[in-house]
């Protein structure tokens, strides 16, 4: 493996890492040194994705900020980070889940940011979208987040 080929696989292993711990914190009740760790790791996995990830995987690690912003109440980031994400994820094919979680996310971000339009749209279509979801796994993964976000 050459040096390159290294760097890229570092790069890699500790993106998704770094977004699998940001995931699991961002389901759970946290303190606030978890809220910190939880905020640096969707940082990192955004970061180390800007280094070697497709523009897929860049927009994961964007919708990732999103929701830890949100939840961190950090509105105004928030919802920036869920428009780009959305744009993305809307103006492409992807699969029924990750159009959930666009939904959930962008609804996450409207009602941290104060703007009661974006939060009632956003989360009506999250209904809309979770319902459309077949694979009850799949399901069960946007709905962990999906009971984060306040109901308009």
């Amino acid at each position: 493996m050459t040096e390159s080929e290294e760097v890229t696989a570092w790069h890699r292993k500790f993106a998704a890492a770094a977004n699998n711990r940001a995931w699991d914190l961002s389901e759970q009740t946290r303190n606030p040194a978890e809220d910190e760790e939880m905020l640096d790791a969707a940082h990192a996995s955004a970061w180390h994705w800007a280094k070697v990830g497709s523009e897929l995987n860049r927009m994961r690690a964007t919708m990732l900020l999103a929701e830890v912003h949100a939840l961190l109440g950090f509105g105004q980031s928030a919802l920036a980070y869920a428009e780009e994400m959305r744009a993305y994820f809307l103006g492409g094919q992807s699969p029924a889940w990750e159009l959930a979680f666009v939904h959930v996310v962008h609804a996450h971000a409207a009602s941290a940011a104060g703007d009661a339009e974006k939060h009632r749209a956003s989360y009506g279509r999250a209904v809309a979208a979770i319902d459309a979801v077949s694979n009850d796994e799949e399901r069960r993964l946007v709905d962990r987040t999906f009971s984060q976000v306040p109901k308009p």
